[in-house]
């Protein structure tokens, strides 16, 4: 009998142009090395491992989260850290925090439950696992940053087999058709 075959996917609510392109910079600017693999992003579901076989129901979940909740407006205003406990530099979300934290409940569930070392916080990674001096100025430097979009989907990733990008694997559109 084979072992299963699994693929590594995330959940994530994505930035737009051009809040996309500036994070993804000021990331970079930090020295983070995940700037050029990792897009900008609120997440919903952290890196986890699923069996190949189980995507289809992952899929047909990820559908049924999304057809339960509405569209809504996401402000993302300053920084924030993780520090002491983890070398982290954010953005923080301003608002639409309830709405992140209602759907991320909903994603990691059923088939995708799991259990979290964290509290969720919704936010936007622009440093992670950099020296200090770099964190620190990744954290001043977003002291006027500020950004207001509509969200109205989110979008399941994959990483590829070496593990050293992520790409789109389906985009989940809330539309709000049943109630949750």
């Amino acid at each position: 009998m084979s072992e299963p075959d699994y693929r590594t996917i995330g959940v994530a609510i994505g930035l737009p142009e051009p809040f996309h392109h500036e994070l993804r910079e000021r990331r970079a600017a930090a020295g983070d090395p995940q700037a050029a693999v990792v897009p900008p992003h609120v997440t919903l579901l952290p890196p986890t491992e699923v069996e190949v076989a189980a995507l289809f129901e992952v899929e047909e979940h990820l559908c049924r989260v999304s057809a339960a909740h509405l569209p809504f407006e996401l402000h993302l205003a300053g920084p924030g850290t993780f520090r002491p406990v983890s070398p982290v530099v954010f953005v923080q979300v301003s608002a639409g925090i309830s709405q992140c934290e209602l759907i991320e409940a909903d994603v990691r569930s059923g088939p995708l439950f799991r259990e979290t070392n964290f509290p969720y916080h919704p936010h936007v990674t622009v440093a992670q696992n950099v020296p200090t001096a770099q964190l620190d100025a990744a954290y001043d430097g977003l002291s006027g940053f500020e950004a207001r979009f509509g969200v109205s989907g989110f979008t399941m990733f994959e990483q590829d087999g070496g593990g050293n990008t992520w790409r789109r694997r389906r985009e989940f559109p809330l539309d709000g058709s049943r109630e949750g």
